[in-house]
């Protein structure tokens, strides 16, 4: 399909600046949805000869296209471009602050509000000289007479 350079441009674009590409599989919409003044049919084409290059890898779910940067890609990218090394998607970089992620929890002490839970589970499940089953006078009775093997 043949595309104009300035919107083939503007999804190279897009595409490198985040890293990915989403599109709804609606070749009748008249937009993309990020790209306001492109057709959501270029998107998909443009896109598609990528994928036929080697440059994304494509994952289809629930009428969308998810178009992913390959690391060739990149390189494809900034030569069509023209963009310096130092510019990347901003898939690959870092985050610029730490996340702090919550401090493993002590492990609670034996007389402690928590109690010790391993040791109960381990008292709990000892039979030392316990009689375990239902006990001596269980006779269960097995009654005929319901679902498939009712007498008639």
């Amino acid at each position: 399909m043949l595309i104009p350079t300035k919107n083939r441009r503007a999804v190279y674009e897009q595409l490198f600046k985040d890293g990915v590409m989403v599109a709804k599989k609606d070749f009748n919409a008249p937009n993309h949805s990020e790209l306001k003044d492109i057709p959501n049919l270029q998107v998909i084409k443009a896109m598609q000869s990528l994928k036929s290059k080697g440059y994304v890898k494509e994952q289809f779910a629930w009428r969308h296209y998810y178009w992913y940067l390959d690391n060739e890609g990149i390189t494809y990218l900034r030569d069509f471009l023209n963009l310096p090394q130092e510019i990347v998607p901003s898939t690959l970089k870092r985050p610029a602050t730490k996340t702090n992620t919550a401090a493993p929890r002590p492990k609670p002490q034996a007389g402690g509000p928590g109690g010790a839970k391993s040791d109960d589970r381990d008292a709990y499940r000892s039979n030392d000289g316990k009689n375990v089953g239902p006990g001596q006078g269980f006779q269960p009775e097995f009654r005929g007479g319901y679902g498939r093997g009712a007498p008639r």
